[in-house]
């Protein structure tokens, strides 16, 4: 098996996981529209207000948006600019997708990850819950997306680094 083999499987397998996750969270969307209108109809029919649900609305589109960012990278999903890219030749877009991922997405989840690990570590070393008596107790946990998008999104920038490296290297159209 060629190295450019074994690399496609490599970024086939993070396709894979990051699909996974984006789909699992993906039903979260349906889950939250309900939570949504129980607090409209709480709130503006019976006139009962509730943080706890509304907290827990921001907690499910944090959760949505962080773990299915990802995903989205890997169906092209991003808003971008098209200017030029759209009408680039396949070898261009490799270059673009390849730059883009090492000098750009990598770094920058890097040194994402890096910072918010202390700030993670201190929300869990106190257990940080909701500023609002009737909030959520669950604050630390919601930090503890912070490291986990930035590591599904460099690996899926691992991946799109990948088959813009085959693609340039085997001259080959890219997966789509």
């Amino acid at each position: 098996m060629s190295s450019s083999n074994q690399l496609d499987q490599i970024a086939d397998r993070i396709d894979r996981l990051t699909g996974a996750v984006g789909r699992a969270v993906a039903w979260l969307a349906l889950t939250l529209v309900l939570v949504q209108f129980a607090v409209v109809i709480l709130r503006y029919v019976l006139g009962i207000g509730s943080i706890w649900l509304q907290e827990t609305v921001l907690y499910g589109h944090a959760v949505l948006f962080m773990l299915a960012a990802a995903w989205t990278l890997r169906d092209d999903g991003h808003v971008r600019i098209d200017i030029l890219y759209g009408d680039a030749t396949t070898r261009t877009k490799a270059l673009v997708d390849l730059f883009g991922a090492l000098l750009l997405l990598l770094p920058f989840m890097a040194v994402l990850a890096w910072y918010a690990w202390p700030y993670v570590t201190r929300s869990w070393a106190i257990h940080e819950r909701s500023r609002e008596v009737s909030g959520l107790p669950f604050v630390y946990l919601l930090k503890s997306l912070i490291p986990l998008f930035a590591l599904l999104m460099a690996l899926q920038g691992i991946a799109q680094a990948i088959r813009a490296a085959t693609t340039l290297i085997d001259r080959k159209a890219p997966r789509q």
